[in-house]
């Protein structure tokens, strides 16, 4: 059973819900490059022209080795570092309400 607690450290970093919000709208298994692309667009500030490679492989990184091992600790995250890919699978609902809440004030751009 996932607690309140649980959920807003799930949420409390931008990466991690941006992932969140994807993975959360999708069936099955996402791998992590279609995964770090999303991120990367909605991340993308149209201001800053030096948006390279180097930015992908940021969010690459980060999500590896911080983020999805950090989501995967709960049980309806499971993250398949060798297959490449992440999915929610049998998320309470409760979780679903706070993501769908916390996607629709950040509102990124689909």
């Amino acid at each position: 059973m996932v607690n309140v607690g649980t959920v807003f450290k799930l949420l409390e970093d931008k990466r991690r819900r941006y992932a969140l919000y994807y993975l959360d709208q999708r069936d099955g298994p996402v791998a992590i490059r279609e995964l770090v692309e999303r991120i990367d667009e909605w991340e993308d500030d149209p201001t800053r022209p030096d948006r390279s490679a180097d930015a992908f492989e940021n969010i690459a990184l980060e999500l590896t080795h911080t983020h999805l091992p950090r989501a995967a600790e709960v049980e309806f995250i499971q993250y398949d570092r060798e297959q490449g890919t992440v999915q929610i699978q049998g998320a309470p609902p409760k979780f679903d309400t706070f993501v769908n809440i916390a996607r629709l004030i950040e509102e990124p751009e689909e």
